[in-house]
């Protein structure tokens, strides 16, 4: 338990520490158009990275959930209605099934 405690306390602080350092070499960068249209492009990247694996490996919540999230993002064009159907899809999905 004292060793997971452990490891957990140094994976928070790699991560802590990450997140300042990114912070702090993109206040020295200048921000032009070529480095945002890499962050753009970065984003969509990570985004892709984490939802294939869900569509193809997850449970028949998590596929409905990724189309409720995706068809409520095409009507409505807004991320926090999008996100609070597919969390909702995928609980009720697992309460009733």
């Amino acid at each position: 338990m004292m060793a997971t405690d452990g490891l957990n306390g140094l994976l928070g602080a790699v991560t802590l520490l990450t997140r300042f350092g990114g912070v702090l070499v993109m206040s020295v960068v200048p921000i032009n158009q070529r480095v945002e249209s890499f962050i753009n492009a970065m984003s969509g990247s990570v985004l892709i990275a984490i939802l294939v694996p869900v569509a193809v490996e997850g449970d028949m919540a998590a596929r409905m959930a990724l189309l409720a999230t995706a068809a409520v993002m095409l009507a409505v064009r807004r991320p926090m209605p999008a996100i609070a159907a597919g969390i909702s899809v995928a609980a009720g999905w697992r309460y009733l099934m």
